[in-house]
């Protein structure tokens, strides 16, 4: 999956593939995460979109949806 950069704080990069519904997400402490199920693509744009990565990963995905750690 293509990892993009973004401009945030505290969010290094975030992958998307539309044909899945796969997200993945990468922070700036390291931590890289896939998600084990389907990403609504309103949400992903949502994610893009937004002011602050962190706030919206908190608020819209995580505990919301089930993402798995990624051993790099």
């Amino acid at each position: 999956m293509t990892m993009r950069p973004v401009v945030s704080s505290n969010v290094d990069s975030v992958g998307y593939d539309p044909a899945t519904g796969s997200m993945e997400i990468r922070f700036r402490n390291g931590g890289h995460y896939r998600s084990a199920g389907k990403i609504p693509a309103h949400l992903h744009a949502g994610l893009m979109a937004a002011e602050s990565k962190g706030k919206f990963w908190h608020a819209h995905l995580k505990g919301k949806f089930e993402f798995e750690k990624v051993e790099e």
